[in-house]
């Protein structure tokens, strides 16, 4: 299996990781060994996709690099962006979500009410003219374990595709990192990507939603938030 690589720089690469492709090796390959074995060189983790979350992967092509974007990735210099599609009613509309997060029965997590290390993100909706559905384009602070689908769980709207937190089945966990922007060498790094595989992301109202108002995600309005000190983890 290739992997499709977006952007090659000297010091890191940027794949479209496939959803249902695990980030380590397990039974099969995963993502990075994948990207090794089609590249030639040594690569180096600096945040994570879930297995069934598409999209955006940065990999550093030496430890240096790594050390770099880690830091980067924790101190809020890298904006992340991702997509993400429900069949259910949220709560909200828009808004943030904020809370610390422990584990639940599984390999679940749930959200609380206290904030002493909390999971932090900002979200907005649309419906896209195809009936019950909903997209959202959600921006985390920090980077927890499935932040972006408690997120969306906690606000009554599970994720399609995820049966781990009672989102309605379907061909694929509906989670995309869509953009990436931060600044690297003096050169300033803008990478969005649209989903490319997923039944329910390439309709054509989801398409033309994406082009029309969502084509530059960091140009929308955004609340600022300031990470506290304790908060820190590269997780995406």
């Amino acid at each position: 299996m290739t992997v499709k690589l977006v952007f090659d720089h000297a010091d890191f690469l940027v794949l479209d990781k496939p959803s249902g492709i695990s980030f380590h090796s397990e039974f099969e390959p995963g993502v990075v060994a994948l990207a090794e074995a089609q590249c030639g060189v040594k690569l180096y983790a600096v945040h994570r996709l879930d297995k069934g979350t598409s999209g955006l992967l940065v990999l550093a092509k030496s430890s240096e690099a790594a050390a770099k974007l880690s830091q980067l990735f924790q101190q809020q210099q890298i904006q992340k962006f991702y997509l993400a599609l429900t069949d259910q009613k949220p709560k909200k509309k828009q808004g943030w979500v904020k809370g610390d997060m422990v584990q639940a029965r599984r390999s679940a997590w749930k959200l609380t009410s206290t904030l002493t290390s909390p999971a932090v993100s900002y979200f907005v909706s649309a419906f896209y003219q195809i009936e019950g559905r909903r997209a959202f384009l959600v921006k985390p602070f920090t980077g927890k374990t499935h932040q972006v689908r408690v997120a969306l769980k906690s606000v009554s709207a599970a994720i399609l595709g995820d049966d781990l937190y009672q989102g309605s089945a379907s061909d694929r966990l509906y989670l995309h990192a869509y953009a990436l922007y931060f600044s690297w060498g003096g050169a300033e790094i803008k990478l969005v990507l649209p989903p490319s595989d997923g039944l329910e992301f390439m309709t054509a109202p989801l398409q033309q939603h994406l082009r029309q108002h969502w084509a530059e995600p960091a140009l929308l309005e955004w609340p600022s938030f300031q990470k506290p000190s304790q908060t820190n983890s590269v997780k995406s």
